[in-house]
């Protein structure tokens, strides 16, 4: 089989080309967004922007490295040092299949939003993926999955579940 990963065929992007996603949960304080300006201003871009090459509109559609993109549109020096342009690697997947790269990229490096991964656990659920093919695909266990679909309020997101009988209500016993 002759794989090749994407990162070996990086394009230069003009940044207005490309478009965040409308789904990352990931946040980063203020301190470690000047701490990646401070790296990306020393050391340059070391890591390219992962996309998603949407044909149609001719954009780029951000899977990882939200930042890295931010770093070039809040600093007009990176901007002009890169004449505007960001490394990127494109990957060819559905939708769904992009989340759950999304995810994967962000737990290998830090936290997320609670409830935006509750909205991506939702929005999961109603295009039809099951709690083991979010755990599977997100990295995910049974009980992180459940606290974040508890967040959502949406019974709906229960349907999978089985509920045991453990509990009996006791009559009351008047005097």
């Amino acid at each position: 089989m002759n794989y090749q990963s994407p990162v070996y065929n990086i394009k230069r992007v003009p940044i207005e080309k490309i478009e965040p996603n409308s789904y990352n949960p990931n946040a980063v304080a203020p301190p470690e967004m000047k701490l990646l300006y401070d790296s990306i201003r020393e050391d340059g871009y070391t890591m390219p922007i992962v996309c998603y090459y949407n044909s149609k509109k001719d954009t780029y559609i951000i899977v990882d490295g939200f930042h890295r993109y931010r770093i070039m549109l809040d600093y007009p020096d990176i901007y002009r040092r890169e004449d505007g342009k960001l490394p990127v690697s494109v990957i060819n997947k559905p939708l769904d299949q992009r989340m759950a790269s999304t995810i994967r990229h962000n737990r290998a490096r830090g936290s997320h939003d609670v409830e935006l991964m509750s909205n991506i656990i939702r929005e999961l659920h109603e295009i039809g993926r099951s709690d083991a093919w979010i755990s599977k695909h997100l990295g995910m266990d049974k009980d992180e999955i459940l606290r974040l679909k508890q967040i959502t309020g949406l019974t709906a997101l229960f349907s999978e579940t089985e509920f045991g009988k453990a509990w009996v209500p006791e009559e009351t016993v008047r005097e």
